[in-house]
């Protein structure tokens, strides 16, 4: 490699960064850079090479797609499902009893009721979800690899459980498969994403091309880096330049890779300066839909914000929108905990249902809610549950699955997925399918061999499809 003063003599010399990088240890220099630049140019001869698509422009499934986009409702820390969505009437005849390793079964204290035709039991801690539980797709035989958060979250967002085998996340699959419906705004948004659990892995892009990476902001429409530093008429030309300079060199005999990459972020930040603040300002929505959501100032309010903020990003063409909330690791204090969670998310996600539904958006939006994994039908310390990964359920609602079904069982105490079983790549795999992908195709090619969300794994559990 060339040292400090080797490069100094070359510059003076006239050379440039790239002439030196070049001629560095055989040009070995170079071919990082080449690397970066060359990530999604064609291989073709720069002067027969046809202007190329943006690589989030709208692109075909593989087959008929169910729905368009998703929202993930993500409850992060494991909610109690046998004190919310999973009644067990064995369990609430057997409080105080042994059970099988010697701890004690223990009841939920909070009263459950059936709602819709369909009779599901659903606990009074979610009134208003509860209200919609006819347009449920219920999984409830879900089961995962490690009762580690930091793992599991990080599973759940891009199929492996392994921090250090870092991979792209759910979304950036989608937005890599499929592109983005508007493009003007990012195609994956994730609002309020936890420092904690992975951080940026789980919307991370790994070692796909960084412009399918989830775009994070908070749940007051900040977007970190956004605010102008020039004149829109200033940055316009700037980026007009830029397009022409970057011509003329495609057009050099001998010229590196383009820069697509780096400009088409440059153009999607430049578009996004004008279109995302008026879209993620909820201020402008009507009082009765505020007042619906149960948009409040400051933190009470934060998952109702975010809940809102979803319904006009998807309705405006995001394809992968994820919302996050937080505090439902119940070893103690769970009861309290509880009833403080549920009261954050319930309204705000039963307005959701009912807004899109509304606007005819339900019919094309898949909602996802749930968490990480589940907790035990038994006590942990006075008032709590230790992490369960053997048996516990989400729900599904809207595009491409049935209403007002289940799929899958757990034992008579909520411990184990007895029937329907459905590993995390079976999640991921039926996902993609109603979207329109094909798991086993979706690949990315990177250190010599074929990539994909569900790796060697992943069934469709086709019974959900409507």
């Amino acid at each position: 490699m060339l040292n400090g003063q080797a490069v100094a003599s070359a510059i003076s010399r006239g050379l440039t960064r790239r002439q030196i990088l070049k001629s560095a240890s055989a040009g070995f220099g170079y071919l990082p850079l080449a690397g970066l630049l060359g990530e999604n140019a064609p291989r073709v001869a720069a002067a027969d090479r046809p202007a190329a698509p943006g690589p989030l422009v709208p692109r075909q499934p593989h087959f008929r797609a169910r729905a368009k986009r998703i929202i993930f409702l993500f409850m992060e820390g494991a909610m109690s499902q046998m004190d919310t969505l999973e009644y067990k009437a064995q369990l609430q005849r057997d409080d105080g009893q042994e059970a099988p390793g010697g701890a004690t079964l223990t009841a939920s204290r909070f009263r459950f009721r059936q709602h819709g035709q369909t009779g599901t039991w659903v606990s009074d801690l979610f009134p208003n979800v509860a209200r919609h539980v006819d347009k449920f797709c219920f999984i409830r035989g879900l089961h995962t690899d490690t009762p580690a958060h930091p793992q599991a979250v990080i599973q759940l967002h891009t199929g492996t459980a392994l921090a250090q085998l870092t991979r792209p996340s759910l979304g950036s699959w989608l937005l890599y498969g499929l592109g983005t419906e508007n493009q003007d705004l990012p195609g994956y948004v994730t609002i309020n994403p936890s420092p904690n659990f992975g951080g940026a892995v789980n919307y991370g892009t790994a070692f796909l091309p960084a412009h399918f990476q989830g775009t994070r902001i908070n749940d007051t429409g900040y977007l970190p880096n956004l605010k102008a530093r020039a004149p829109a008429s200033l940055q316009r030309k700037q980026l007009d330049l830029i397009q022409a300079m970057n011509r003329d060199l495609a057009a050099t005999p001998g010229a590196p890779d383009q820069v697509e990459g780096v400009i088409r972020s440059y153009e999607l930040a430049f578009r996004m300066q004008s279109k995302v603040p008026e879209l993620l300002d909820i201020s402008k929505e009507p009082r009765a839909v505020l007042d619906a959501y149960g948009v409040t100032a400051g933190p009470a309010g934060s998952f109702a914000r975010q809940c809102l903020m979803a319904r006009r990003l998807s309705e405006a063409g995001v394809r992968f929108v994820e919302i996050c909330h937080g505090g439902w690791d119940h070893h103690t204090n769970l009861h309290k905990g509880l009833i403080q969670g549920c009261a954050a998310t319930d309204r705000p996600a039963a307005a959701l249902l009912s807004d899109l539904e509304r606007r005819g958006l339900l019919d094309e939006t898949l909602v996802l809610f749930g968490s990480e994994f589940g907790r035990m039908p038994t006590a942990q310390g006075p008032d709590g549950r230790d992490h369960n990964i053997t048996g516990y359920p989400m729900w599904l609602a809207g595009a491409g699955v049935k209403a007002g079904f289940s799929y899958g069982t757990t034992d008579e105490y909520g411990l184990k997925a007895v029937e329907g079983r459905m590993h995390t790549t079976d999640l991921h795999a039926t996902l993609l399918a109603l979207l329109g992908l094909d798991h086993e195709q979706l690949t990315y090619r990177y250190a010599g061999r074929d990539f994909r969300l569900t790796d060697v794994a992943g069934n469709v559990v086709r019974e959900i499809f409507d």
